[in-house]
């Protein structure tokens, strides 16, 4: 009885231990990544992102951020935790050492006589013969004679000498942490028993088994589904204009699962009047596109139709189930925008080159989703190829300030932030009707904005020219600035209400035949892996030159200061293709601000192989190959672009290939040390302040 009741008692411990062992790291891990989060977040200080409550530290967004699925059940184990140690520490007593002394009331070293007259005194006490108390009876019998029979008989105080105890050495007691009611295997118990091994042992993780493989099948390692994937493999073609690339991102299986309830029907018809002037319809037709419009799936009804909402800022109208819908949208909009820009630039031809024009356009969307800008903002208009868009991400501008400033010979956003700042606050408190304090938010913003300095060359290792078939090793420097001196900063966006990273897409490309011959991307938040990472390349860079140690050390250390002060490395290689001059573009183009790209030409002249053999030559298992389930893109090849509105980057092929490039060519090498944040349209770059 008494080892059930210590196998019962052991039970509480087990589960202690069980709920403990993950429950401790994983609180641990989340209160340093908590901190660190807090430690790195650079918000935009207008009054607008204020205003938006986005990163407002009041008392109920605390709460609300905090009451998460995952945190209200870390505290509740938290809780189960407490409660356990309370139980445990009172149903457990400590293990008493055997001590005949105590037991019976003496002190060490009395002699034998009152060791019997003590034992006298406890036998009238507890004696079976004197005391009927079954208690007394078991206590007599464990301890005081024991303790008696230790202190007089002569083995027995040799064995308690020797090894604590009467009776000689003690064995090990174990016990088994289950409760008692399981101990007992008779009849029902040992089903039971036998049940719960089955449950825990196996049941339980097959069933965890089954949920992690069948959300693992159906998501990608950047959590978007499979279906999400294939859908705009399926979707992408080289000739998507920007306007057309809307189509193709609601197509997300995340989105087509947002149910479509009935009661949506009359406010989507009140927003579809709101935006109808953004959904490319033809207004020749207008009553058939409409009709058309309505006959897509659902889904996609409602998924562009809050796109179109958020972009045009007419979220008020949403009731509040479609607030819900709106906001799961936007949420999962980063990532599917990064998968989409992924597609775009994935390798389709058999040189490996993936597709400027739609990269372009996703780059663009994600732009205006982040800053709530419509599409049709971004149209070429007067003397500004850019449009008006770039402004409406400026607080407190609309299009009527926008008109108003242009009066003023303000014709584009680049002449805009390259006024002297109090020409700039004169121009919007005298002529806009700025407030003082509205012209000071404009300031804020326009400090928040990054300029792109590209340090790029192309060259092969350990020659001096590029002749065709040699592998290129690609190195460019990308170096952010802003007026505010700061490199890390979540860009100014009140009106998207989730904390959104500035990430850059670096893209080699040929902007004639279309084609992205390089991509990566670039993040300024993570100093610490930047620094890693570019002294790696850098070492194993020199280390394959033949460089000195002491050389390698200098480069990485150059390096090491390079990324301090706000410049990340690119590293990338690629095969030479045939002989001849490339006119080759650089673009880095930013996700998240609207006019903040840069774009500069580079010019590659690959040389006639002269050199024996074919070395550095990439095998055909080196080759990126299309995805199983790929099209022929021969057909799409010959389709004519969609223009219904000109992308700032858009050029017509006469100008490419008249324009010049300002990276310098010799022996085949390139080397493109650009000081500019964006190109005019007759080819020429203008410097940035």
């Amino acid at each position: 009885m008494a080892a059930a009741e210590e196998n019962s008692a052991l039970f509480p411990i087990f589960v202690l231990t069980m709920i403990a062992l993950p429950l401790v790291p994983y609180t641990f891990v989340n209160l340093y990544l908590t901190f660190r989060k807090k430690s790195q977040n650079i918000n935009c200080r207008c009054s607008a992102c204020f205003c938006s409550g986005k990163y407002r530290k009041s008392i109920f967004r605390r709460i609300s951020n905090f009451s998460t699925y995952s945190n209200l059940t870390v505290l509740l184990l938290w809780v189960v935790v407490v409660l356990l140690s309370f139980y445990i520490k009172h149903i457990n007593t400590e293990i008493q050492i055997f001590e005949p002394f105590s037991i019976l009331g003496l002190e060490p070293g009395v002699s034998e006589p009152e060791i019997k007259k003590a034992y006298r005194k406890l036998s009238i006490l507890y004696h079976p013969d004197k005391n009927p108390d079954p208690e007394a009876n078991k206590y007599f019998i464990d301890y005081i004679s024991k303790a008696y029979q230790a202190l007089t008989d002569p083995i027995s105080r040799e064995n308690f000498e020797k090894y604590g105890h009467p009776d000689g050495r003690q064995g090990l007691q174990m016990g088994i942490a289950l409760p008692q009611f399981l101990l007992n295997i008779d009849g029902a118990s040992g089903g039971i028993l036998l049940l719960g091994i089955v449950g825990v042992c196996i049941i339980l993780p097959l069933t965890i088994a089954v949920i992690y493989l069948s959300r693992s099948s159906k998501y990608t390692g950047n959590y978007v589904m499979h279906h999400t994937m294939y859908a705009y493999y399926h979707f992408m073609k080289p000739s998507l204009a920007p306007s057309k690339v809307m189509e193709v991102f609601i197509r997300a299986a995340e989105y087509m699962e947002i149910p479509v309830r009935r009661t949506d029907e009359e406010s989507l018809q009140k927003l579809f009047v709101l935006v109808r002037s953004e959904l490319n319809l033809d207004l020749r037709n207008i009553r058939q596109e409409q009709a058309k419009f309505w006959k897509q799936h659902p889904a996609l009804v409602k998924s562009e139709l809050l796109i179109q909402a958020h972009l045009t800022r007419e979220t008020a109208a949403l009731s509040p189930y479609l607030q819900q819908d709106f906001k799961k949208m936007l949420a999962l909009a980063p990532r599917l925008l990064e998968e989409l820009i992924k597609m775009a630039i994935i390798p389709r031809t058999q040189q490996g080159h993936g597709w400027l024009r739609p990269a372009i356009g996703v780059v663009e969307l994600s732009q205006s989703m982040i800053q709530a800008v419509p599409l049709s903002a971004r149209k070429a208009t007067g003397g500004s190829s850019e449009g008006y868009g770039p402004f409406l991400q400026l607080p407190h501008f609309t299009e009527s300030v926008v008109k108003k400033i242009a009066r003023k010979k303000v014709r584009s956003f680049q002449d805009f932030r390259e006024m002297k700042q109090q020409e700039r606050a004169e121009l919007l408190t005298q002529f806009a009707g700025f407030s003082d304090a509205e012209a000071q938010d404009v300031e804020i913003v326009l400090e928040m904005m990054p300029s792109i300095l590209i340090d790029l060359t192309c060259e092969t290792e350990g020659e001096e020219g590029i002749q065709e078939g040699d592998i290129v090793t690609m190195q460019a420097w990308i170096t952010l600035r802003r007026w505010n001196d700061s490199i890390r900063a979540f860009p100014h966006a009140p009106y998207f209400p989730y904390e959104k990273e500035e990430n850059f897409w670096l893209l080699l490309a040929d902007a004639s035949s279309n084609d992205v011959w390089m991509s990566q991307k670039v993040n300024f938040m993570d100093e610490a892996t930047a620094i890693i990472a570019a002294s790696k390349a850098i070492q194993e860079l020199k280390e394959g030159s033949g460089a000195s140690a002491k050389e390698i050390k200098i480069a990485v250390k150059e390096a090491i200061n390079r990324v301090k002060s706000g410049s990340r490395l690119v590293m990338g290689k690629f095969q030479a293709p045939s002989e001849g001059n490339y006119n080759l573009t650089s673009y880095c183009l930013c996700d998240a601000w609207i006019g903040c790209d840069a774009k500069f030409n580079v010019k590659l002249k690959v040389l006639k192989r002269t050199r024996a053999g074919t070395r550095n030559i990439v095998s055909t298992d080196e080759v990126p190959s299309l995805e199983d389930g790929a099209e022929d893109e021969d057909e799409e090849g010959d389709d004519e672009y969609d223009d219904d509105y000109e992308s700032e980057y858009s050029e017509d092929d006469e100008d490419v290939r008249g324009k010049d490039a300002k990276g310098a060519v010799a022996d085949g090498s390139v080397h493109d040390d650009a000081k500019g944040s964006s190109s005019d349209d007759d080819g020429s770059e203008s410097d940035e302040n």
